[in-house]
């Protein structure tokens, strides 16, 4: 039995027939007919699944044929081929005959053989549909259960607890108390923060821990899309609102009923859009653009911004009444720069994240890596960070992602100086020439780190020869490896 797609051919020109057969024999087992009563009898005794049809036969035509196909075997793709292109023939053949696609004659073989294997990919989804359909019918117990699953481990994903990752002692424990307590209650939330500070993240949190967990979470930047474009996406609209709504659509409002819906950048919206939202939020109602009829939603909103809000409000770019309607509780998040104990933890969580997203495996990150991490400022916080690690792992040749892979410019970043020189004098004890030497060695480390153990530019910047920093090296015990803390520790 042949395992190629099986396709029947129905022309009354032998020529015809033979000229398909030669072109598509080697990609489909090819049957033929030169009539519909013939091709009748192929059906009954082989297993077709897509019908190329000649409309004009005699006898039986090619839709009567489809549309006694379409009876008898609906799975069938159904196509008509002909040499004529009446638009009457068209409309009969879409709507009698159910076919897929109408060929005009001449074709070419290329496009003939693009048709037929589109039409072979509907077949087997159409049978998988089935399959699937049939299993959901028969275990709806496992259906369910799967649903279940899929919410549980959503709900961990954003568990203020256990989703949103730090250390014991970082200052976002403030903000996830926050987000446990806030989370079950009805209330609107305004999150504020840096850019790539996580904003999404507690949002989800607030939803999936929420009495809304098993209902919808719909998100949408409203800085990227100007006010039409953004009020249609948001409310919906009618076909023929404006240029281009050639069709209804429903809004996200209307999708996240009984659910959250997430609005970022909300500082970013115009006056004019504001009055609407504002208005949304008043009645709990909505109006689709170009409609008359308005309808009632049932939805938590949870808005983002890192503008200052406040100062917008004095300069008339954000309406007042429209804060105090979203911000029903406020909720800051710190940038990463103020996190610095949640470097090492974020990152090994970044690192496992882009393992799974790339396929790609490592051990790690070295201890110098995560030294240079936590010297830098990451003025695009988690975010920033995020794409480092991924570019680091794409770049990695060995086993542990090192400093080597660091980009030039967080390795040649250093902390905030008068936040430096009080963090590095008070985090030093013992005698005076203790400290000093404390200090000479984070300077050679951090160096040497930052010049990827380059002992030549090591000793050129730090004005010595390459036998006084070897002696150097030796004495404080400086090793590529090495374990020492360096003077990113104070940042």
């Amino acid at each position: 039995m042949s395992t190629l797609p099986s396709i029947l051919v129905v022309d009354d020109e032998p020529r015809s027939l033979e000229s398909i057969d030669r072109i598509l024999n080697e990609q489909f087992d090819i049957h033929t007919a030169e009539n519909a009563e013939a091709a009748l009898k192929i059906l009954q005794r082989e297993w077709i699944q897509i019908l190329l049809c000649d409309q004009r036969m005699p006898g039986m035509t090619g839709i009567e044929f489809c549309t006694r196909v379409r009876e008898e075997y609906p799975n069938i793709i159904r196509i008509i081929i002909s040499g004529f292109t009446d638009s009457s023939d068209i409309i009969q053949a879409i709507n009698e005959g159910g076919i897929y696609q109408f060929i005009t004659k001449p074709w070419h073989p290329n496009e003939l053989i693009s048709k037929l294997t589109n039409a072979v990919d509907l077949f087997r989804l159409q049978r998988e549909n089935e399959l699937l359909s049939v299993e959901l019918k028969l275990r709806p117990d496992t259906i369910e259960q799967l649903m279940i699953e899929k919410r549980r481990s959503l709900k961990a994903r954003y568990d203020w607890d256990q989703g949103i990752v730090r250390s014991p002692e970082s200052c976002m424990n403030n903000v996830c108390n926050l987000v446990r307590n806030v989370a079950p209650y009805d209330v609107n939330v305004l999150l504020t923060g840096e850019s790539g500070t996580g904003k999404e993240l507690c949002a989800r949190a607030l939803h999936y821990n929420s009495l809304r967990q098993d209902k919808p979470f719909v998100a949408e930047n409203c800085g990227a899309l100007p006010d039409e474009l953004l009020e249609s996406e948001l409310f919906g609209h009618k076909s023929g609102a404006f240029t281009g709504a050639t069709a209804d659509r429903i809004g996200l409002f209307e999708m996240a009923n009984g659910g959250t819906i997430f609005l970022d950048e909300i500082g970013d919206t115009s006056p004019a859009f504001q009055v609407k939202l504002l208005r949304v939020l008043q009645e709990g109602e909505i109006r689709p653009l170009g409609s008359n009829t308005r309808r009632k939603v049932d939805v938590r909103v949870i808005c983002a911004t890192n503008r200052d809000l406040d100062e917008d409000i004095q300069t008339e770019k954000f309406r007042q009444d429209l804060f105090y309607r979203l911000a029903t509780f406020e909720i800051s998040i710190p940038p990463l720069r103020e996190r610095r104990n949640d470097i090492t933890p974020l990152a090994i969580n970044l690192l496992n994240q882009a393992m799974d997203q790339l396929g790609k495996k490592v051990k790690g990150i070295s201890e110098e890596a995560l030294k240079c991490f936590e010297a830098y400022q990451w003025p695009g916080n988690v975010r920033e960070m995020q794409n480092e690690i991924k570019r680091m792992l794409v770049l990695g040749q060995k086993d542990i992602l090192g400093s080597e892979l660091v980009s030039p410019h967080i390795l040649h970043a250093t902390p905030a100086e008068s936040q430096a020189d009080m963090e590095l004098l008070t985090g030093i004890e013992g005698t005076l020439k203790e400290r000093v030497e404390s200090l000479e060695a984070r300077i050679l480390k951090e160096t040497l780190i930052r010049l990827r153990w380059n002992k030549t530019q090591t000793a050129q910047e730090l004005g010595l020869s390459r036998v006084g920093l070897r002696n150097k090296m030796e004495r404080y015990g400086l090793e590529k490896n090495s374990k020492i803390e360096t003077i990113t520790d104070a940042a």
